[in-house]
């Protein structure tokens, strides 16, 4: 978390006397309900705490922010890691409509995927490709939420390499005890979104003292383990409701492993081969030759 979001209320606390009735309004607001204030537009928040829309625009000019969604983004960092899950519950029932709750959330994660897509720094990612691919072995790690984007990416990594580890871990220790070699010439790929996983956090910081190149997948370069990463794929995921979204996360993945599958073609056709062959021997897939087939099957 950077310093503007960590001195905010701070600072509307040392300018609260200085405030206009209106803006004592809302600061009082904002110091007691951050955590709604900021998903609100200005308009609702100044529906809320009775003031006008114009109100609240110049409350954050008074701030030094060049507008209100400066200081509503600055609002979003500070509670991005801090919210419990019965506040993310009290949250999402004032944001999302409980008349259209599949288009509002679907409309949330479509628009997550455009900002990322836009604001994604494409030569960090054509550097982390460059360094997956020379890397003498690959740890991926993510725990909680996260663990299914580890997941995925491990199993398909898997496919590609011969030197990936899936960390599998229920507690700090079992986690040091499977990276405990890395080291330089290795890339560890760590994955975090909020609320970030502690785990996860000093894994990165000890296997970047260790000397490993450090991938992060997570939210933000202020995320926590941003601090320890060589390079950052940054990825939306602006909280929705109390369920993380991470569909924008999983779409920059998606386009990782594509990318190195690609660089690694030839190799990934044979290892294909071989598996089709494998899997129709052990019959991993369900086949149907033709519908008569598929009317004879004994459910």
């Amino acid at each position: 978390m950077n310093n503007r979001s960590q001195d905010f209320i701070k600072q509307i606390r040392e300018k609260f006397p200085h405030f206009s009735k209106g803006q004592k309004l809302i600061a009082n607001y904002l110091i007691n309900h951050y955590d709604k204030a900021a998903f609100m537009t200005a308009a609702k928040l100044g529906e809320e705490v009775g003031v006008s829309e114009s109100t609240v625009v110049r409350f954050a000019a008074e701030l030094g922010f060049e507008g209100y969604p400066k200081m509503q983004k600055v609002l979003q960092e500070l509670i991005k890691s801090k919210l419990t899950s019965v506040q993310r519950i009290e949250v999402t029932s004032n944001r999302i409509s409980e008349d259209n709750i599949l288009k509002s959330v679907l409309q949330s994660d479509m628009n997550k995927i455009k900002m990322t897509m836009e604001e994604i720094d494409r030569e960090s990612f054509n550097c982390i490709v460059e360094k997956l691919l020379a890397a003498n072995k690959i740890y991926v790690i993510g725990v909680r939420s996260s663990a299914a984007l580890a997941s995925f990416l491990g199993f398909y990594f898997n496919l590609i390499f011969d030197n990936i580890r899936l960390v599998h871990t229920t507690s700090v220790s079992e986690m040091f005890e499977q990276i405990i070699n890395a080291k330089e010439g290795d890339v560890v790929v760590g994955i975090s979104f909020p609320r970030y996983s502690k785990r996860t956090i000093k894994a990165m910081q000890f296997v970047k003292s260790q000397g490993a190149t450090v991938v992060a997948i997570t939210d933000s370069m202020e995320s926590p383990i941003s601090t320890y990463a060589d390079y950052c794929l940054i990825a939306r995921s602006d909280m929705n409701s109390f369920v993380d979204s991470l569909v924008a996360p999983l779409s920059v993945i998606n386009a990782l492993i594509v990318a190195v599958g690609m660089r690694k073609k030839e190799s990934l056709f044979k290892t294909f081969d071989k598996l089709e062959k494998i899997w129709d021997e052990y019959q991993v897939y369900e086949k149907y030759d033709n519908v008569e087939n598929y009317r004879k099957i004994d459910y």
